[in-house]
C-alpha cells in the first residue's frame, strides 16, 4: 500500500507501481478501476516496457462492487471510524498502522476475496 497527501496523478500512480513491482518477488495483477490515471499514456508505456511484473486488469466503468478496493476501504473506514484522530498526523499513523496490521493478516484480506462480486479476483 502507499499513502499520499497530494493529488492522485500520474506520477503517484508510477511511484506506486514501482515500488509494488521492486517489494514483488513474482509477477503482480493488479485490476484496477477507470481512474483516468490509470489510463494515462505514460502508465501505458512504463507497463509495456520489456520485463515488467506488473499486469494490469481493467474493471468495467462504473462497478465498484466489483473492486476488491472497496471492500478494503470499507475495512479501513470502520476501523477508522471507530477512534476519531485529532490531526491530520494522527489520520495518517492511525491508517498506516491498520494497514501494516491487515499485512499481517492475509487471512482477513483473503476473506475479502470470498465476497460474491469479487471471487473472480482470487482464481
Amino acid at each position: 500500500f502507499m499513502v499520499f497527501k497530494r493529488r492522485f496523478t500520474t506520477r503517484v500512480f508510477l511511484e506506486f507501481l514501482k515500488r509494488l513491482e521492486r517489494q514483488a518477488r513474482r509477477p503482480v495483477y493488479l485490476i484496477v478501476d477507470g481512474h483516468p490515471v490509470h489510463h494515462a499514456r505514460a502508465v501505458q508505456t512504463w507497463l509495456q516496457q520489456p520485463g515488467r511484473q506488473i499486469h494490469v486488469f481493467f474493471l468495467p466503468g462504473y462497478s465498484p462492487e466489483l473492486n476488491p478496493d472497496e471492500l478494503l476501504n470499507h475495512d479501513v473506514k470502520s476501523h477508522l471510524g471507530r477512534r476519531r484522530p485529532h490531526t491530520q498526523r494522527e489520520l495518517i499513523h492511525n491508517l498506516r498502522s491498520h494497514l501494516h496490521r491487515r499485512q499481517r493478516q492475509p487471512h482477513v484480506v483473503q476473506n475479502f476475496f470470498q465476497e460474491e462480486h469479487v471471487r473472480y479476483a482470487a482464481a
